[in-house]
Formats: C-alpha cells, sequence, structure tokens
C-alpha cells in the first residue's frame, strides 16, 4: 500500500527545493547552464527526500493487517 504526501508534506518539499537551489546558487556562484543544471538536479533530489521523510511511519498494526491471510486461505 502506498501513501501520497499529503498538502503540507508536498509544500515542505517544494520549498526545500526552492530554498535550497537559491541557497546554493548563491553560495557556488555558479553561471552556467551545466552547473545550473546540476545544483537544480541536488536541490530537486534533496525536496523529494525531504517530502518523503516527512511522511509518518505506517503503524505496526497497519503492517500487520497488510501481511496477514484470511482463516482458510480463502478471500
Amino acid at each position: 500500500m502506498s501513501h501520497r504526501p499529503t498538502t503540507a508534506q508536498f509544500a515542505l518539499g517544494v520549498f526545500t527545493v526552492v530554498a535550497a537551489t537559491v541557497a546554493l546558487l548563491a553560495a557556488t556562484g555558479v553561471s552556467g547552464v551545466l552547473g545550473v543544471a546540476v545544483v537544480v538536479l541536488f536541490a530537486l533530489a534533496l525536496g523529494t527526500l525531504v517530502t518523503l521523510l516527512a511522511a509518518p511511519a505506517p503503524h505496526a498494526a497497519d503492517r500487520r493487517a497488510e501481511h496477514r491471510t484470511p482463516v482458510g486461505g480463502h478471500e
């Protein structure tokens, strides 16, 4: 079962991408297209990681229910 990020988690990821891009561009001073592309890709990866880590972990009961098989082997 996959869990989609909430609006708040998505907004946190977008903010992270924008803030990281601006900060890295200012700190590194890159101006070439390749350098900017690398910085943007790094910031995008960082924002994706933040979005995934902001998602709550599934509860143990939910994990057990996903792997539970019905009695008798029938659904």
